[in-house]
């Protein structure tokens, strides 16, 4: 079978670490173009837009949009239009109902669209989810928080209207508690904590429960310095879970059961050369669900200004 002629929108950081390793390592694809309003990628036509990309290279047929979210929208409007499939960095968008419209023209066009929570792949977070599938939970923790200043230096759009503040990372958490719990989850209750000079969170607090009452919590926080925290705890009538490393790990009352090597990336290009070839998509909003739900319930405090 031919190799998908993919291209690459938004030259950043997370495409020079994750998307260009993945595909040069998987061949399902083959990388013909690039477009970015800075950043270039040595071998292959660049271009300033996806629109110039699109009219000058009309052989692709995928598209990876890694833009920031508050863009993201119209491009993979401008992609879909023009016949290609397309996977969306996350959050897949900076509204539900960007997403919700993009689906729907996917269907309408016969085309695949991939919403990648890229933490769902991590290596232990299958095994998680069954245990918790063969056990009773009694409540669950997560403790996600890292370092702002480390992981976004000087990155404005994060912390504009749109660009989910701590929930850019929080997301991520939110993907995995989503996938590996048997029922779902809603928002019960939230505090969000707004830096006096920031339009998104550096912050939040979060209860959920589901259908049967199960206790969970959420703390993400962007301050957090020294070791970074990327934990999900369960307490269980099996004994104590601990996912840890954003998903890397999983321990049972204090034993390490599965660690292995991070392959989340190149389990995304896999995915979405399966969807793909299956002619379907994989749109699952869950997580940016529960990040819309915590600014409509959650009360804002305000804290002291944020500065890189």
């Amino acid at each position: 079978m031919a190799p998908i002629k993919i291209a690459l929108v938004g030259v950043g950081k997370i495409v020079r670490d994750q998307h260009l390793p993945a595909i040069a390592r998987n061949g399902d694809y083959h990388l013909i173009a690039a477009a970015s309003r800075h950043g270039t990628v040595d071998g292959i036509d660049n271009f300033k837009s996806i629109e110039a990309m699109l009219e000058a290279v009309p052989a692709i047929e995928a598209v990876s949009l890694c833009m920031p979210p508050q863009y993201r929208y119209e491009a993979a409007r401008t992609a879909l239009d023009a016949g290609k499939h397309v996977f969306l960095e996350k959050p897949p968008g900076a509204t539900l109902s960007e997403v919700a419209d993009l689906e729907a023209l996917a269907a309408s066009k016969g085309l695949s669209l991939f919403a990648s929570w890229h933490s769902r792949y991590a290596p232990a977070v299958e095994a998680a989810k069954s245990f918790l599938a063969t056990t009773t939970i009694n409540d669950v923790q997560i403790i996600w928080k890292e370092d702002v200043r480390h992981w976004h230096p000087n990155q404005e759009w994060i912390w504009a209207a749109g660009g989910l503040g701590v929930f850019d990372p929080g997301i991520n958490a939110l993907s995995i508690i989503t996938h590996i719990l048997p029922l779902p989850l809603f928002v019960t209750s939230a505090v969000l904590e707004f830096p006096e000079n920031r339009d998104a969170p550096i912050a939040a607090n979060i209860t959920f429960t589901d259908g049967k009452k199960l206790p969970v919590s959420a703390e993400f926080d962007w301050r957090q310095t020294g070791k970074q925290s990327w934990d999900i705890v369960a307490r269980t009538a099996a004994g104590e879970m601990v996912l840890s490393e954003g998903g890397a790990k999983l321990a049972i009352d204090g034993k390490l059961v599965h660690h292995k090597p991070e392959q989340e990336y190149p389990m995304l290009y896999r995915r979405f050369a399966e969807i793909v070839r299956a002619g379907k998509s994989d749109v699952d909003l869950a997580p940016l669900r529960h990040v819309a739900d915590a600014f409509m319930l959650g009360k804002r405090k305000f804290v002291e200004a944020f500065h890189d």
